[in-house]
Protein backbone atom coordinates (compact mmCIF):
# COMPACT_ATOMS: atom_id res chain seq x y z
CA UNK A 1 0.00 0.00 0.00
CA UNK A 2 1.37 3.38 -1.01
CA UNK A 3 2.16 5.69 1.95
CA UNK A 4 -0.41 8.42 2.50
CA UNK A 5 2.35 11.04 2.37
CA UNK A 6 2.74 10.38 -1.35
CA UNK A 7 -0.73 11.84 -1.87
CA UNK A 8 0.88 15.23 -1.26
CA UNK A 9 3.39 14.85 -4.04
CA UNK A 10 5.58 17.04 -6.23
CA UNK A 11 2.88 16.73 -8.89
CA UNK A 12 0.35 18.17 -6.46
CA UNK A 13 2.69 21.07 -5.65
CA UNK A 14 3.00 21.86 -9.35
CA UNK A 15 -0.78 21.62 -9.78
CA UNK A 16 -1.33 24.02 -6.88
CA UNK A 17 1.30 26.38 -8.28
CA UNK A 18 -0.48 26.44 -11.64
CA UNK A 19 -3.78 27.41 -10.02
CA UNK A 20 -2.15 30.08 -7.85
CA UNK A 21 -0.39 31.46 -10.94
CA UNK A 22 -3.76 31.91 -12.66
CA UNK A 23 -5.26 33.54 -9.58
CA UNK A 24 -2.62 35.81 -8.02
CA UNK A 25 -1.21 38.72 -10.02
CA UNK A 26 2.58 38.63 -9.91
CA UNK A 27 2.72 35.17 -8.33
CA UNK A 28 6.31 33.89 -8.16
CA UNK A 29 5.68 30.36 -9.36
CA UNK A 30 9.29 29.22 -9.69
CA UNK A 31 10.23 30.44 -6.21
CA UNK A 32 7.09 28.82 -4.76
CA UNK A 33 7.87 25.42 -6.26
CA UNK A 34 11.59 25.59 -5.40
CA UNK A 35 10.95 26.37 -1.72
CA UNK A 36 8.57 23.45 -1.30
CA UNK A 37 10.12 20.82 -3.55
CA UNK A 38 13.53 21.28 -1.98
CA UNK A 39 12.18 19.92 1.31
CA UNK A 40 9.13 17.83 0.43
CA UNK A 41 10.57 14.37 -0.09
CA UNK A 42 12.13 14.09 3.38
CA UNK A 43 8.89 14.99 5.20
CA UNK A 44 5.95 12.91 6.44
CA UNK A 45 2.30 13.61 5.58
CA UNK A 46 1.36 16.32 8.08
CA UNK A 47 4.79 17.94 7.73
CA UNK A 48 4.30 18.13 3.97
CA UNK A 49 0.89 19.72 4.40
CA UNK A 50 2.25 22.20 6.94
CA UNK A 51 5.14 23.20 4.66
CA UNK A 52 2.78 23.82 1.74
CA UNK A 53 0.37 25.77 3.95
CA UNK A 54 3.14 28.01 5.29
CA UNK A 55 4.70 28.71 1.91
CA UNK A 56 1.31 29.32 0.28
CA UNK A 57 0.35 31.75 3.04
CA UNK A 58 3.40 33.89 2.22
CA UNK A 59 2.03 34.37 -1.30
CA UNK A 60 -1.53 35.24 -0.19
CA UNK A 61 -2.83 38.69 0.70
CA UNK A 62 -3.07 39.60 4.38
CA UNK A 63 -6.70 40.72 4.23
CA UNK A 64 -8.88 37.76 5.25
CA UNK A 65 -11.63 38.42 2.70
CA UNK A 66 -9.11 38.48 -0.17
CA UNK A 67 -7.22 35.49 1.19
CA UNK A 68 -10.37 33.40 1.51
CA UNK A 69 -11.55 34.49 -1.92
CA UNK A 70 -8.38 33.09 -3.46
CA UNK A 71 -8.68 29.83 -1.50
CA UNK A 72 -12.27 29.45 -2.65
CA UNK A 73 -11.22 29.99 -6.28
CA UNK A 74 -8.76 27.10 -5.95
CA UNK A 75 -11.46 24.56 -5.05
CA UNK A 76 -12.31 21.90 -7.61
CA UNK A 77 -15.24 22.83 -9.82
CA UNK A 78 -17.01 19.53 -9.04
CA UNK A 79 -18.15 19.43 -5.38
CA UNK A 80 -19.77 16.00 -5.69
CA UNK A 81 -16.83 13.78 -6.60
CA UNK A 82 -15.15 11.12 -4.47
CA UNK A 83 -13.04 12.50 -1.66
CA UNK A 84 -9.77 10.75 -2.51
CA UNK A 85 -9.50 11.92 -6.13
CA UNK A 86 -6.44 13.84 -7.23
CA UNK A 87 -6.33 17.56 -7.82
CA UNK A 88 -6.25 18.49 -11.50
CA UNK A 89 -6.69 21.34 -13.94
CA UNK A 90 -10.25 21.81 -12.60
CA UNK A 91 -9.10 22.62 -9.07
CA UNK A 92 -7.81 21.34 -5.75
CA UNK A 93 -9.53 18.43 -4.01
CA UNK A 94 -8.80 15.22 -2.10
CA UNK A 95 -5.61 15.29 -0.05
CA UNK A 96 -4.93 18.76 -1.42
CA UNK A 97 -7.51 20.08 1.02
CA UNK A 98 -5.15 19.32 3.91
CA UNK A 99 -2.78 22.29 3.47
CA UNK A 100 -5.60 24.61 2.38
CA UNK A 101 -7.58 23.73 5.49
CA UNK A 102 -4.57 24.55 7.65
CA UNK A 103 -4.52 28.04 6.16
CA UNK A 104 -8.17 28.53 7.11
CA UNK A 105 -7.66 27.49 10.74
CA UNK A 106 -4.44 29.53 10.92
CA UNK A 107 -6.06 32.67 9.54
CA UNK A 108 -9.74 32.63 10.39
CA UNK A 109 -10.16 32.15 14.13
CA UNK A 110 -11.41 35.71 14.49
CA UNK A 111 -14.08 35.29 11.82
CA UNK A 112 -16.13 32.15 12.48
CA UNK A 113 -18.79 32.89 9.87
CA UNK A 114 -16.38 33.35 6.95
CA UNK A 115 -14.24 30.41 8.04
CA UNK A 116 -17.10 27.95 8.47
CA UNK A 117 -18.63 29.05 5.18
CA UNK A 118 -15.36 28.24 3.42
CA UNK A 119 -14.79 24.99 5.32
CA UNK A 120 -18.26 23.84 4.36
CA UNK A 121 -17.28 24.13 0.71
CA UNK A 122 -13.87 22.57 1.30
CA UNK A 123 -15.25 19.49 3.02
CA UNK A 124 -17.30 18.69 -0.10
CA UNK A 125 -14.01 18.12 -1.93
CA UNK A 126 -12.47 15.93 0.82
CA UNK A 127 -12.86 16.85 4.48
CA UNK A 128 -12.33 19.73 6.89
CA UNK A 129 -12.47 17.50 9.97
CA UNK A 130 -9.08 18.67 11.24
CA UNK A 131 -9.68 22.33 10.49
CA UNK A 132 -12.89 22.87 12.47
CA UNK A 133 -11.20 21.70 15.67
CA UNK A 134 -9.28 24.88 16.54
CA UNK A 135 -12.60 26.73 16.26
CA UNK A 136 -14.26 24.24 18.61
CA UNK A 137 -11.40 24.69 21.06
CA UNK A 138 -11.72 28.48 20.94
CA UNK A 139 -15.52 28.81 21.20
CA UNK A 140 -17.29 25.46 21.31
CA UNK A 141 -20.80 26.83 21.71
CA UNK A 142 -20.49 29.12 18.71
CA UNK A 143 -18.92 26.47 16.51
CA UNK A 144 -21.59 23.89 17.36
CA UNK A 145 -24.37 26.38 16.70
CA UNK A 146 -23.03 27.00 13.19
CA UNK A 147 -22.79 23.26 12.50
CA UNK A 148 -26.23 22.35 13.89
CA UNK A 149 -28.20 22.84 10.63
CA UNK A 150 -25.55 20.90 8.72
CA UNK A 151 -27.04 17.63 9.99
CA UNK A 152 -29.73 18.14 7.35
CA UNK A 153 -27.45 19.30 4.53
CA UNK A 154 -28.00 17.48 1.22
CA UNK A 155 -24.24 16.90 0.83
CA UNK A 156 -23.04 13.70 2.53
CA UNK A 157 -19.61 15.15 3.30
CA UNK A 158 -21.09 18.12 5.12
CA UNK A 159 -23.26 15.86 7.25
CA UNK A 160 -20.28 13.64 8.03
CA UNK A 161 -18.21 16.66 9.05
CA UNK A 162 -20.71 17.37 11.83
CA UNK A 163 -19.89 14.03 13.43
CA UNK A 164 -16.27 13.52 12.39
CA UNK A 165 -15.07 17.05 13.06
CA UNK A 166 -16.44 17.03 16.60
CA UNK A 167 -15.03 13.63 17.62
CA UNK A 168 -13.32 14.11 20.98
CA UNK A 169 -10.30 11.96 20.07
CA UNK A 170 -10.08 12.13 16.28
CA UNK A 171 -6.92 10.31 15.06
CA UNK A 172 -4.34 12.76 13.69
CA UNK A 173 -6.44 15.66 14.98
CA UNK A 174 -6.08 17.87 18.05
CA UNK A 175 -7.94 16.52 21.07
CA UNK A 176 -11.06 18.41 22.10
CA UNK A 177 -10.54 18.38 25.85
CA UNK A 178 -13.82 20.11 26.62
CA UNK A 179 -15.75 17.40 24.77
CA UNK A 180 -13.61 14.67 26.31
CA UNK A 181 -14.69 15.98 29.71
CA UNK A 182 -18.34 16.46 28.72
CA UNK A 183 -19.48 14.92 25.41
CA UNK A 184 -23.16 15.73 25.84
CA UNK A 185 -23.15 18.84 23.56
CA UNK A 186 -22.55 16.64 20.49
CA UNK A 187 -25.12 13.96 21.35
CA UNK A 188 -27.93 15.78 19.48
CA UNK A 189 -25.75 15.62 16.36
CA UNK A 190 -25.30 11.87 16.73
CA UNK A 191 -29.00 11.38 17.41
CA UNK A 192 -29.86 13.30 14.23
CA UNK A 193 -27.40 11.31 12.11
CA UNK A 194 -27.80 7.78 13.49
CA UNK A 195 -30.17 6.77 10.69
CA UNK A 196 -28.49 8.78 7.93
CA UNK A 197 -29.01 7.12 4.53
CA UNK A 198 -25.24 7.02 3.90
CA UNK A 199 -23.06 4.44 5.69
CA UNK A 200 -20.16 6.93 5.37
CA UNK A 201 -22.00 9.15 7.85
CA UNK A 202 -23.23 6.33 10.10
CA UNK A 203 -19.69 4.96 10.34
CA UNK A 204 -18.52 8.36 11.59
CA UNK A 205 -21.28 8.37 14.22
CA UNK A 206 -20.09 4.95 15.39
CA UNK A 207 -16.48 6.11 15.61
CA UNK A 208 -17.57 9.22 17.51
CA UNK A 209 -19.38 7.06 20.07
CA UNK A 210 -16.34 4.80 20.33
CA UNK A 211 -14.29 7.90 21.19
CA UNK A 212 -16.77 8.83 23.91
CA UNK A 213 -16.73 5.26 25.26
CA UNK A 214 -13.07 5.61 26.18
CA UNK A 215 -13.99 8.18 28.84
CA UNK A 216 -17.71 7.60 29.44
CA UNK A 217 -18.45 3.88 28.94
CA UNK A 218 -21.69 3.94 30.92
CA UNK A 219 -23.07 6.77 28.80
CA UNK A 220 -22.36 4.93 25.55
CA UNK A 221 -23.81 1.71 26.96
CA UNK A 222 -27.04 3.56 27.79
CA UNK A 223 -27.15 5.08 24.29
CA UNK A 224 -26.57 1.64 22.77
CA UNK A 225 -29.42 0.10 24.75
CA UNK A 226 -31.74 2.90 23.66
CA UNK A 227 -30.74 2.86 19.99
CA UNK A 228 -31.08 -0.93 19.75
CA UNK A 229 -34.79 -0.76 20.51
CA UNK A 230 -36.60 -1.52 17.23
CA UNK A 231 -33.30 -0.90 15.43
CA UNK A 232 -32.93 -1.36 11.69
CA UNK A 233 -30.08 -3.63 10.54
CA UNK A 234 -28.15 -0.51 9.56
CA UNK A 235 -28.48 1.03 13.01
CA UNK A 236 -27.65 -2.24 14.73
CA UNK A 237 -24.44 -2.40 12.69
CA UNK A 238 -23.64 1.16 13.76
CA UNK A 239 -24.13 0.35 17.44
CA UNK A 240 -22.01 -2.79 17.23
CA UNK A 241 -19.18 -0.77 15.74
CA UNK A 242 -19.63 1.99 18.31
CA UNK A 243 -19.31 -0.48 21.18
CA UNK A 244 -16.48 -2.56 19.76
CA UNK A 245 -13.95 -1.41 22.36
CA UNK A 246 -16.38 -1.91 25.23
CA UNK A 247 -17.25 -5.41 24.03
CA UNK A 248 -13.60 -6.35 23.60
CA UNK A 249 -12.89 -5.20 27.14
CA UNK A 250 -15.85 -7.16 28.50
CA UNK A 251 -17.68 -4.11 29.86
CA UNK A 252 -20.83 -5.64 31.33
CA UNK A 253 -23.32 -2.77 30.75
CA UNK A 254 -22.41 -2.77 27.05
CA UNK A 255 -22.77 -6.55 26.85
CA UNK A 256 -26.19 -6.30 28.52
CA UNK A 257 -27.27 -3.70 25.97
CA UNK A 258 -26.85 -6.42 23.33
CA UNK A 259 -28.57 -9.04 25.44
CA UNK A 260 -25.32 -10.87 26.07
CA UNK A 261 -25.01 -12.82 29.31
CA UNK A 262 -22.09 -14.50 31.00
CA UNK A 263 -21.11 -17.42 28.74
CA UNK A 264 -22.11 -20.88 29.90
CA UNK A 265 -19.56 -22.93 28.02
CA UNK A 266 -16.78 -25.43 28.44
CA UNK A 267 -13.64 -24.85 26.38
CA UNK A 268 -13.25 -28.37 25.03
CA UNK A 269 -10.15 -27.52 23.03
CA UNK A 270 -7.76 -24.68 22.22
CA UNK A 271 -4.98 -25.93 19.97
CA UNK A 272 -2.11 -24.25 18.18
CA UNK A 273 -1.19 -25.89 14.90
CA UNK A 274 1.92 -23.71 14.41
CA UNK A 275 3.82 -23.96 17.68
CA UNK A 276 6.76 -22.24 15.97
CA UNK A 277 5.89 -19.23 13.82
CA UNK A 278 8.50 -17.55 11.66
CA UNK A 279 8.11 -13.79 11.47
CA UNK A 280 6.28 -13.05 8.23
CA UNK A 281 4.20 -16.21 8.48
CA UNK A 282 0.91 -16.96 10.20
CA UNK A 283 -0.22 -18.36 13.53
CA UNK A 284 -2.80 -21.14 13.06
CA UNK A 285 -5.07 -22.16 15.91
CA UNK A 286 -8.45 -23.76 16.53
CA UNK A 287 -10.97 -24.08 19.32
CA UNK A 288 -13.99 -26.10 20.33
CA UNK A 289 -16.68 -24.66 22.61
CA UNK A 290 -19.34 -26.81 24.25
CA UNK A 291 -22.49 -25.18 25.58
CA UNK A 292 -23.36 -26.01 29.20
CA UNK A 293 -26.47 -23.82 29.21
CA UNK A 294 -30.07 -24.99 29.37
CA UNK A 295 -31.08 -22.51 26.69
CA UNK A 296 -29.76 -21.07 23.45
CA UNK A 297 -27.09 -18.40 24.00
CA UNK A 298 -25.46 -15.72 21.82
CA UNK A 299 -21.69 -15.41 22.01
CA UNK A 300 -19.22 -12.78 20.89
CA UNK A 301 -15.98 -14.66 20.36
CA UNK A 302 -12.72 -12.70 20.17
CA UNK A 303 -9.16 -13.91 20.50
CA UNK A 304 -6.31 -12.41 22.47
CA UNK A 305 -2.69 -12.49 21.36
CA UNK A 306 -0.22 -12.00 24.18
CA UNK A 307 2.73 -10.37 22.44
CA UNK A 308 6.19 -10.13 23.96
CA UNK A 309 7.44 -6.61 24.68
CA UNK A 310 11.01 -5.32 24.76
CA UNK A 311 11.21 -5.98 28.52
CA UNK A 312 10.21 -9.62 28.04
CA UNK A 313 6.74 -9.26 29.53
CA UNK A 314 3.61 -10.19 27.58
CA UNK A 315 0.94 -7.64 26.67
CA UNK A 316 -2.54 -8.68 25.48
CA UNK A 317 -4.07 -7.41 22.26
CA UNK A 318 -7.72 -8.29 21.54
CA UNK A 319 -8.82 -9.09 17.98
CA UNK A 320 -12.40 -9.39 16.76
CA UNK A 321 -13.32 -12.85 15.54
CA UNK A 322 -16.92 -13.97 15.19
CA UNK A 323 -20.43 -14.26 16.61
CA UNK A 324 -22.15 -17.57 17.29
CA UNK A 325 -25.41 -18.89 18.70
CA UNK A 326 -25.05 -22.15 20.65
CA UNK A 327 -27.96 -24.42 21.41
CA UNK A 328 -27.87 -26.46 24.66
CA UNK A 329 -25.24 -29.17 24.63
CA UNK A 330 -23.89 -28.35 21.17
CA UNK A 331 -20.21 -27.99 20.27
CA UNK A 332 -19.01 -25.11 18.13
CA UNK A 333 -15.70 -25.58 16.31
CA UNK A 334 -13.73 -22.77 14.74
CA UNK A 335 -10.25 -22.05 13.42
CA UNK A 336 -8.17 -19.03 12.55
CA UNK A 337 -5.02 -17.88 10.77
CA UNK A 338 -3.39 -14.70 12.11
CA UNK A 339 -0.55 -13.24 10.02
CA UNK A 340 2.43 -11.94 12.00
CA UNK A 341 4.07 -9.56 9.57
CA UNK A 342 5.64 -6.09 9.70
CA UNK A 343 3.19 -3.34 10.62
CA UNK A 344 3.85 0.27 11.55
CA UNK A 345 1.96 0.13 14.86
CA UNK A 346 3.86 -2.72 16.53
CA UNK A 347 7.42 -3.91 17.06
CA UNK A 348 7.70 -7.68 17.42
CA UNK A 349 10.12 -9.51 19.67
CA UNK A 350 10.97 -13.18 19.37
CA UNK A 351 10.33 -15.80 22.00
CA UNK A 352 7.34 -17.25 23.80
CA UNK A 353 3.97 -15.62 23.03
CA UNK A 354 0.44 -16.89 23.68
CA UNK A 355 -3.16 -16.97 22.48
CA UNK A 356 -6.38 -17.10 24.48
CA UNK A 357 -10.08 -16.52 23.85
CA UNK A 358 -12.38 -13.78 25.11
CA UNK A 359 -16.05 -14.75 24.99
CA UNK A 360 -18.74 -12.28 26.07
CA UNK A 361 -16.01 -10.43 27.93
CA UNK A 362 -14.61 -13.43 29.81
CA UNK A 363 -11.22 -15.03 29.12
CA UNK A 364 -10.80 -18.74 28.34
CA UNK A 365 -7.73 -20.88 27.72
CA UNK A 366 -4.09 -20.00 27.21
CA UNK A 367 -1.74 -21.69 24.77
CA UNK A 368 1.82 -20.68 24.03
CA UNK A 369 3.73 -20.52 20.74
CA UNK A 370 7.23 -19.45 19.77
CA UNK A 371 7.81 -16.50 17.46
CA UNK A 372 11.08 -16.78 15.56
CA UNK A 373 12.55 -13.54 14.29
CA UNK A 374 15.04 -13.28 11.41
CA UNK A 375 18.69 -13.39 12.39
CA UNK A 376 20.25 -9.95 12.83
Amino acid sequence: MEPFKNKISPEFVQCLANHLDRTIVGFQKTAFEREILGQLQQLELKQRARLIADVTTKHLPDALESRFSILRSLLHSDPEGVVDRDSDENGICGWGMMPLGMIVSDSGLNDFDASFDLMKEMTKRATAEFDVRPFLAKDQERALSIMTPWTEDPNVHVRRLVSEGTRPRLPWGMRLNQLIEDPTPTLPFLEALKDDPEEYVRRSVANHLNDIAKDHPALVSDIAANWLKDATPQREKLVWHACRSLIKSGYEPALRAFGLNAPEIHLADLSIETEKVRFGGSLSFSAALKSTAMRSQDLIIDYVLHFRKANGKLAPKVFKWTKATLDPGTVHRLSRFHPIRPITTRTYYGGTQAVSLRINGQDFGYQEFDLQMPDG
